[in-house]
């Protein structure tokens, strides 16, 4: 029998505990890679809603671990099982770097909440969904079970990266329903796959790369369930930081009705600022080097040949005097040669682009493909026009 979500949410447990629930970290955590950069900055956040007397969610903030829980069945002690699951993820063993490990680790999170009532903790019945980030260099893979989920804002665009385990998902998915009627379908709360229930729940593994720029969310339906995803790509497109961003999405998900609890991890996979190297001094070479250094130089004017036939293909965007242009070509040169040629300056002021678009476009985006680039043009085209709306 399918689980039904019956909330009425208690205190939630952070762990590690990160402040009270519905307030986002004041100060965004960071983690460092090897070169002492920060790679990562994050910021989770929880609010009880606007009609709910518990808060069931809970949430994970443990780099290179990210959890959000959404527990159901509130006389069932549904705030027990998230908690029991963040525990058990952050307590874990396993290398969570590796996919099979990560599967495991969440079979084991499933067969600890069913245990529980055997062992006095919390009622035979409780469950809950589970979203699990894991960052591993430019690699991301996620866990999920049930309707929490992860989305991934890339290049100005929001991309839903997992899939509900609910009855409307899978009505919409054989087109019985629409996605808009799904949001509004009576028995849009009908979770197909949740921990608590069954032994041989399995969650669903996703394994993807992230690059520079990236923003991730790991939400509860208490916000995807209030807004819509042009809504949130709006907020994360506009606030700049994880903590902004987490108490802004939770307070538009309050402002449409809160009518459930609304939990939010944010993290942003950071540009990293090339450490300078100091300036040597090159001693004389010989005869034979030169003659060496020669040949290379040769070879290097083949190989521009071939990368002016790539960069004939490719294109980027870029800001120039304050507006962005869009080029056929490479961003910066190759063997000190500019292969570029510009295809078109548009109207778009970078500076009025949220998140780190400004920054990232003075730089260059690259693109594969004149077709992409003009996408993204688009797209930024219609992020100015909601925004003067």
């Amino acid at each position: 029998m399918s689980p039904r979500k019956r909330r009425a949410k208690s205190q939630s447990l952070h762990v590690p505990i990160l402040g009270s629930a519905g307030f986002a970290l004041d100060v965004d955590q960071s983690s460092q890679d090897d070169l002492g950069n920060d790679s990562l900055t994050w910021a989770g956040s929880s609010s009880i809603g606007q009609h709910r007397v518990n808060n069931e969610d809970a949430y994970l903030l443990d780099f290179p671990l990210f959890v959000v829980a959404d527990g159901m069945g509130g006389h069932e002690a549904g705030e027990i099982a998230s908690q029991l699951a963040v525990v058990a993820m952050q307590k874990g063993d396993a290398d969570v770097r590796d996919p099979q490990k990560l599967r495991d680790l969440v079979r084991a999170v499933n067969n600890e909440i069913l245990d529980a009532p055997l062992q006095g903790i919390g009622r035979v019945g409780m469950g809950t969904t589970l979203s699990a980030a894991v960052f591993d260099g430019d690699r991301l893979l996620l866990a999920q079970v049930g309707d929490s989920r992860a989305y991934l804002y890339s290049h100005g665009l929001l991309r839903r990266l997992t899939r509900d385990h609910s009855l409307v998902e899978e009505l919409v998915e054989r087109g019985e329903i629409t996605a808009e009627e799904a949001r509004e379908h009576p028995d849009r709360s009908v979770i197909t796959r949740v921990l608590g229930n069954e032994r041989d729940t399995e969650p669903d593994i996703y394994e993807l790369r992230i690059e520079p720029g990236d923003r991730l969310l790991l939400c509860s339906d208490g916000l995807h369930g209030m807004i819509t995803d042009s809504q949130i790509a709006e907020v994360l497109r506009l606030q700049s930081k994880p903590s902004r961003c987490a108490n802004a999405l939770i307070g538009a998900a309050n402002k449409a009705g809160g009518f459930d609890n609304i939990t939010v991890v944010c993290v942003d996979i950071k540009v990293a600022e090339a450490p300078v190297k100091p300036i040597k001094k090159k001693p004389r070479l010989a005869i034979g080097v030169i003659a060496f250094i020669v040949a290379l130089v040769v070879l290097a004017g083949a190989a521009v040949g071939g990368i002016w036939l790539y960069a004939q293909h490719s294109a980027f965007l870029i800001t120039e005097n304050g507006t962005v242009s869009v080029y056929r070509g490479l961003v910066g040169d190759v063997f000190g040669v500019e292969l570029r040629w510009r295809e078109e300056v548009t109207d778009i002021s970078a500076s009025q682009l949220g998140g780190s678009l400004p920054e990232r476009l003075q730089s260059g985006i690259q693109v594969h493909s004149l077709d992409e680039a003009y996408a993204l043009v688009a797209d930024y085209q219609k992020q100015l026009q909601s925004q003067s709306q």
